[in-house]
């Protein structure tokens, strides 16, 4: 009896052990029932009572249509405690967030009396939500189709106008950069605002782009607000290109209201690709992918480090992918190529090591037969590999890792992808999949596939600061009867906790989960 009594004891802590691996616990809203089948989340964050506040784009008809924004309130139990129905259309949604008490939604829309693409904010209390408008910019030009968003491989300049809005990794402002061209004119102006909404400053950048059109991609800001540090593409308009040219350079362009600078990353028999700036104590580094070739195959990752007031180039690193690298991608194929990666989000420790994260993101299109037998072109959507990498300070890489991950939708992107977080260290992916269990191949490389059920589970996978994989099932789907919207979560590092928002149909729910 005693035996047998031992077992089971040990059993038992054994189970927990197991249970305890990722450090992590969860706790789970109740389910409420939603009136809005189809919807997106826009906006998600913390008020300043400790609750939560949501805003959900929602489309209704026979053909869906936007129709307004749901907002919705929780307190610190995840308990629903009031929504609001923002009745709204005709307007492009462009960004949401929350500050100082104040909810505002960035919209574009076009006004044709005054033949004007026109910038609106819509601000309310959340305490009782009473909507403003105000009209931030207004720019001249003809109506054209899909003015807004940003391509990672082509941009389109011959629409007439191009517009692009980037918030900085913190939110603490953002840039509003406005190109228009007709005929001879050829306008581009850099609006920068806080997210307070006061206009910090506007910057004609438009003899800048005589030979160049430029697409903007990421940007950082000085603490002050007062410097816009800007990365993107410039495509060359009148040069003639040799076969193993591309047609773009990426540049940093330095701006404020007193000027601009401008460098280029311009290296023979290499290509950066995917620059993201970050602004340390004391420097400010680009980082992100080069090639060997001028194509998007990726060959590792590129590091540079600049002075702050002059953009002079101090130092720059090329890191090849490493041989376990590319056994985690490809396990002993060889010859295949790392493409299509997307740059999504960095962590500075205290010793300025930095930790940053890229996926494999991709579209494709085909036809698809409906039941009235018409052959309609799909796009689906692909988010695949998760690459995470370790700088020593001086921009030497410590290690790559890739996670393979195999997700694919037409639907809404929130459901797939990832998110991050760090911790003393340790680099964390959320992930949430129908399959059971990742794929393990030739006891060396673990893969996570899609899987075809409704329900799925959340798994944790952590890197530590020597790049050591481990994964945890950490949420079952009998749990989880709800998919969460893994990719747009509420990050709290103060607290060391996340917020996710679960929906499918007509219920919904909040999952939060606690670092230990």
């Amino acid at each position: 009896m005693k035996k047998n009594l031992f077992v089971i004891v040990c059993l038992v802590l054994t189970t927990l052990v197991k249970a305890q691996k990722m450090p992590v616990s969860y706790d789970f809203g109740e389910k409420y029932k939603d009136r809005y089948q189809y919807s997106n989340l826009v906006a998600i964050d913390e008020d300043d009572s400790g609750g939560y506040v949501l805003v959900r784009a929602y489309y209704q008809g026979l053909i869906l249509k936007p129709k307004g924004y749901l907002i919705e309130k929780y307190n610190s139990n995840l308990e629903l405690e009031s929504e609001f129905n923002y009745k709204l259309k005709g307007l492009d949604f462009v960004n949401g967030f929350l500050k100082n008490g104040q909810l505002n939604l960035l919209f574009l829309k076009y006004n044709p009396n005054r033949s004007e693409y026109e910038y609106w904010v819509h601000t309310s209390p959340i305490i009782d939500f009473n909507f403003k408008e105000k009209k931030m910019l207004s720019i001249a030009s003809e109506e054209v189709n899909n003015p807004v968003g940003k391509n990672y491989y082509n941009r389109d300049f011959s629409r007439g106008f191009t517009t692009a809005i980037l918030f900085n990794e913190d939110k603490t402002g953002f840039v509003i950069s406005t190109h228009h061209k007709k005929g001879k004119s050829n306008k581009h102006m850099i609006h920068l605002f806080d997210t307070a909404l006061n206009k910090k400053f506007e910057y004609d950048f438009s003899d800048e782009i005589e030979e160049k059109n430029y697409a903007f991609e990421n940007v950082a800001f000085s603490p002050d607000l007062k410097t816009a540090y800007i990365v993107g593409k410039a495509y060359f308009k009148k040069r003639r290109f040799r076969v193993d040219e591309r047609k773009f350079q990426y540049e940093l362009i330095k701006v404020s209201q007193y000027g601009s600078k401008t460098q280029s990353f311009v290296d023979p028999g290499k290509y950066p690709d995917g620059l993201y700036p970050v602004i340390l104590k004391d420097r400010l580094v680009c980082l992100g992918f080069y090639a060997d070739r001028r194509d998007n195959r990726y060959n590792g990752i590129a590091y540079f480090d600049l002075k702050q007031n002059t953009l002079e180039i101090q130092s720059q690193k090329y890191n090849p992918f490493s041989q376990q690298f590319m056994k985690d991608k490809f396990g002993k194929e060889d010859d295949k190529d790392i493409k299509n990666l997307v740059f999504k989000g960095v962590e500075v420790t205290n010793e300025q090591e930095i930790f940053f994260n890229a996926e494999e993101q991709f579209v494709t299109s085909g036809l698809e037969v409906t039941g009235a037998g018409q052959r309609v072109k799909i796009e689906r959507y692909h988010y695949n590999d998760i690459v995470s990498v370790k700088l020593r300070p001086n921009g030497e890489m410590e290690w790559a890792r890739n996670i393979n991950k195999t997700e694919v939708t037409q639907g809404d992107g929130a459901y797939a992808s990832y998110s991050a977080y760090y911790k003393d260290g340790n680099t964390y992916f959320f992930i949430c999949t129908s399959s059971e269990h990742p794929q393990l191949i030739n006891n060396e490389r673990l893969i996570f596939k899609q899987g075809f059920s409704r329900n799925r589970n959340v798994f944790l996978i952590s890197l530590d600061e020597n790049g050591v994989m481990d994964y945890e099932k950490i949420i079952d789907q009998q749990e989880a009867r709800l998919p969460l919207m893994v990719s747009k979560p509420l990050k709290d590092q103060a607290e060391d906790k996340m917020l996710f928002y679960a929906k499918r149909g007509s219920r919904k729910q909040l999952v939060k989960v606690d670092f230990n």
